[in-house]
Formats: structure tokens, sequence, C-alpha cells
């Protein structure tokens, strides 16, 4: 399995954003993914982005988008983001933060999906 380089001044990032989750991160995380048998670390920088979960064992994204995600200036930053790490071989899952909150069942469904794939 290759390394994925990253720029380690995003650490500093990432520790805070691990402390500061939404309540979707949190979510996800505390009722699912930290059980799951596939290990997943959170707010994991990778390239030169954080991702808000990562499985490197699968090479598995989850990206989880609040409301800051919803306008076209986004739409492009997430497009190109989501290229960068197709592009160093990831899968990227992405829902939003209404999806996490409201259809919890189905996330984790299509979250397990993709690792079983």
């Amino acid at each position: 399995m290759a390394f994925i380089p990253y720029r380690p001044s995003l650490t500093p990032r990432a520790r805070r954003l691990r402390r500061e989750s939404t309540p979707s991160e949190r979510r996800l995380w505390y009722e699912f993914l930290r059980y799951l048998p596939q290990k997943f670390t959170r707010q994991k920088p990778l390239a030169t982005y954080v991702v808000d979960f990562y499985c490197s064992r699968q090479r598995l994204v989850i990206e989880l988008d609040g409301d800051s995600h919803f306008n076209p200036a986004a739409h492009r930053y997430d497009a190109e983001r989501t290229r960068v790490l197709e592009a160093l071989g990831l899968r990227v899952l992405r829902f939003t933060n209404a999806e996490v909150m409201a259809s919890f069942d189905s996330v984790c469904m299509e979250i397990r999906a993709a690792l079983e794939a």
C-alpha cells in the first residue's frame, strides 16, 4: 500500500478539526465508524487536504458536507478535491450533514457496501 504524502503544516489544523467536530461528524464517528473492524482516522491530512474520515486499508475517504459546500465556488473546490484524491487511488464518498442526521441508517449502509466492494 503506497504512502500518501501530506503537508505536515496541516497537522495542527487536523487536530483542531478533531476537537471541533460537527454534530454529524460526531454522530457518524461515535455511532458507527469507530466500531467497524476497518480502522478509520478522523480529520486525516492527505495530499493538500484534511479529509473528514479515512480508512487506509480500504483507501476510502468519507467527506461530510455542511452548508458552506452549497454554492458554485464550493462545488468547484469539492470537485477538484475529489479529483485529486481519486488520482491518488482513493475512493471518495460524500454525504451532506443533513443526510447523516436524517438518513443515518442509509448512510451507514452505503459506507458498509463501499467497504465490502
